[in-house]
């Protein structure tokens, strides 16, 4: 066990420092905001596959952290503390018996990050000018962005939903 357990500590950190960068990186590209977050999730499949639970939540502790305190674009900071871990409870929610019902607690989980990221932005980071930008756009594109998030958000779930497939189809 214990080569397992150092394999498993290599990988993790080494997983664990790229994300830092991606998230790092993210300030460069606009809409870096959204992908990094993105690239991030794909790269804890990896630590998942090896590592025990603890360990994946441990290494999205420690990216998240770390992405808040380093990372330059704060929003996609946010978003990785507030979704940066769904690929580890994806699973665990796939097993809800009734569809409906999985997709309906799908959607809770990603309007409740969105509404936790906006919160974040407005009341911790003091960005008040998101809220006066909402005002302006009128509550139409608010439905709208909220739906693109929504829909997005859908799209990342078939994305590792396919990317778990495929690994397991390797064994």
């Amino acid at each position: 066990m214990g080569n397992n357990s150092a394999k498993q500590v290599a990988l993790g950190g080494m997983m664990a420092a790229l994300a830092v960068v991606v998230m790092c990186l993210g300030g460069l590209i606009p809409i870096a905001t959204y992908t990094c977050p993105m690239i991030c999730g794909i790269l804890l499949l990896p630590v998942m596959a090896v590592c025990p639970e603890r360990v994946c939540w441990a290494w999205y502790g420690a990216v998240a952290i770390l992405s808040v305190l380093l990372g330059p674009d704060k929003e996609a900071a946010l978003i990785f503390l507030f979704l940066g871990y769904y690929p580890i409870l994806q699973p665990k929610l796939e097993r809800i018996p009734v569809k409906i019902l999985r997709i309906a607690a799908k959607l809770l989980l990603c309007n409740a990050a969105a509404l936790c990221v906006f919160a974040g932005l407005t009341y911790v980071l003091g960005l008040d000018i998101l809220v006066k930008e909402y005002e302006e756009y009128g509550l139409a594109a608010e439905l709208l962005f909220l739906g693109a998030d929504n829909l997005l958000f859908f799209l990342i779930d078939a994305l590792l939903h396919r990317m778990r497939r495929v690994k397991w189809k390797g064994k």
